[in-house]
């Protein structure tokens, strides 16, 4: 048996050993397959959540985003009706925002980066979920313990914390101290063995780590062991293959066999258990990734998890299916005996290092008057703006006589809303209205306070859409042919912001010729170019003079921002925790 129960992460008393072992015992089949499993709940409905535990029996649950009050019932539900406490998870990389809707945001992974300084990434982690906890979460999908080495991932480019492992390690670690300053909350670092080299998102493709084994135990590995030594409850499993060390953990192993690390016993079982010595919890990413779908059935899938060293299964495709799939496995010995003791020694083992075993079901979820009283504290808010004022990044100042931006100056400020590619996920949000509002309305208004004249650019395909929406035939000159005289251009505006409002993946020009939404005209006047989501705008607008980084478009991050820019350039105290520049050398031209 691998799992040590009163070694770290448990340090479990003789009487919490023997919960554990005493409840095993006392399991039914279907109890010990429950427990493997991570379900995302689908509804508040209490005769659903009621259904979910009882038919279930679920080790843990995750929910889709929702006021604090309405989460936290729901959480006391789900634990009313566990016979054995559950986990309840959310994803507080970047804030209290990440556990319900009405949580504060601090500051995501490359943002806080940005500061260099560990105080905000302790910081992140206890604030954050200190929320989470009030609303009945008893543990974080997070910390990110990707590195960004290939600036086309637009998976973790905001999540991770830099580019450096050095400072990845120190900013994981510290949140990691951070979230155990919430008695009994546990976290589950990702994406193991480490994200961040391919270009491909591993929820649509796969993913592959790259490194040789003496290089990822130099970076990937040494953040890993760093928090392993510092206590770190719980890994989550990425669907992301490593096939240079898996291939010197067996040299047997073709390429056509390779896996992801959730599916690869040399990954999962000989790296992470026997040579950096994780005696902790280990559930997988989400299911539905096509990382992980495309090797197999997903009815060998599901035992394949847990037979290559995951404990918990992230997401039920069908209950019913997956549920069956995964006790037929259990019962036909595919999953051992002694495999399934080890994970379920894992899964009550962390239950108990939490304390979850000793509390009432009352205890479990707290009073509800406590979301009021934690979710939007001050402290948080005042940490989120503190944040935000250390982070903006001037990353590219060529035409040093631009700043200090100020109305005496350039009175009239033309903002330029450049987006990304709209998937089919996000036009949904926007029309659910959870879009987050419009950052160029946002920052016009912000700008306007301080006494500037802003407006926004309004494209030819903007024209042209309303001219369809008000059943006109559409001028398609303004396509191909709208363009004006440089004089007639620039005459109304003193300065340009392009706004790059990208949250992940790459602009979307609408114009390839003429128009304004691609800054070709930095030469013509002053512009400003302003990446508030993926930091690598640069790689699409390598012509940019002036480039600054802000990480994202929450109102304190722009009243940052406006106040660097009316000071100068001395203002500006954020590092560029990635390589903004993304390799290019015409970026730095």
């Amino acid at each position: 048996m691998r799992v040590d129960l009163k070694a770290n992460p448990y340090y479990l008393s003789d009487e919490d050993c023997k919960w554990v072992t005493d409840t095993i015992a006392g399991m039914s089949d279907e109890e010990r397959v429950g427990q493997l499993f991570f379900q995302l709940t689908q509804s508040f409905d209490e005769e659903y959540l009621k259904n979910l535990m009882e038919k279930y029996h679920l080790g843990g649950c995750r929910y889709n985003p929702a006021p604090g009050k309405a989460v936290q019932e729901q959480n006391r539900k789900l634990q009313k009706y566990a016979k054995i406490p559950v986990f309840i998870a959310c994803n507080t990389e970047s804030g209290g925002d990440g556990a319900c809707a009405d949580g504060t945001p601090i500051g995501s992974g490359v943002k806080i980066a940005a500061t260099d300084k560990e105080e905000y990434a302790f910081a992140l982690g206890k604030m954050s979920n200190a929320e989470a906890a009030a609303i009945g979460c008893n543990m974080a999908f997070a910390p990110v313990c990707d590195i960004l080495y290939n600036w086309e991932n637009t998976e973790i480019a905001s999540r991770a914390f830099g580019s450096e492992p050095e400072r990845v390690a120190r900013m994981s670690a510290a949140y990691l101290n951070g979230a155990h300053e919430n008695p009994g909350f546990a976290c589950a670092a990702k994406h193991f063995p480490g994200n961040g080299q391919d270009f491909r998102d591993a929820h649509l493709s796969n993913n592959v780590n790259y490194f040789d084994p003496e290089k990822w135990d130099e970076t990937y590995g040494m953040v890993y062991k760093t928090l392993i030594d510092n206590g770190l409850d719980a890994i989550m499993g990425g669907h992301i293959m490593l096939p240079e060390y898996a291939k010197a953990i067996n040299p047997e192993l073709k390429e056509e066999d390779m896996m992801p690390a959730t599916l690869s016993p040399e990954i999962m079982t000989t790296l992470l258990r026997d040579r950096l010595g994780f005696n902790g919890m280990v559930v997988t990413d989400a299911s539905h990734m096509v990382a992980m779908t495309d090797r197999m059935t997903r009815a060998e899938m599901l035992p394949a998890s847990i037979n290559a060293g995951c404990d918990m299964f992230l997401f039920f495709n069908d209950p019913d299916e997956d549920f069956e799939t995964m006790l037929k496995a259990y019962q036909n010995g595919v999953i051992s005996e002694e495999r399934m003791t080890e994970a379920l020694m894992r899964i009550l083992g962390l239950k108990a290092h939490m304390g979850l075993h000793k509390k009432s079901v009352e205890e479990l979820v707290p009073a509800p008057e406590t979301v009021g009283e934690v979710l939007g504290a001050e402290a948080h808010k005042a940490m989120h703006k503190a944040i935000a004022d250390d982070c903006i990044t001037l990353v590219k100042y060529k035409d040093k006589d631009v700043l200090p931006v100020i109305p005496e100056r350039y009175k009239r400020i033309m903002i330029v809303h450049l987006k990304a590619a709209e998937s089919g996920m996000g036009a949904l949000m926007k029309l659910m209205g959870m879009g987050g509002g419009n950052p160029a309305e946002l920052l016009k208004e912000k700008l306007c306070e301080k006494g500037f004249d802003a407006f926004i650019y309004e494209s030819p395909l903007d024209v042209m859409k309303k001219q369809i929406e008000a059943g006109e035939k559409p001028n398609l000159n303004l396509y191909f042919a709208g363009k004006n005289a440089i004089a007639d251009f620039v005459k109304d505006m003193d300065l340009v912001i392009t706004l790059c409002d990208v949250p992940s993946g790459r602009p979307s020009f609408g114009l390839s010729k003429g128009g304004g939404e691609i800054p070709w005209y930095v030469f013509e006047l002053p512009v400003v170019v302003v990446g508030c989501g993926q930091p690598t705008m640069l790689a699409d607008i390598p012509q940019a003079r002036t480039y600054i980084n802000t990480y994202d478009t929450k109102p304190a991050t722009f009243d940052a921002l406006i106040h660097d820019l009316m000071t100068g350039e001395e203002a500006f105290k954020g590092i560029d925790p990635i390589d903004s520049f993304c390799g290019l050398f015409d970026a730095r031209l």
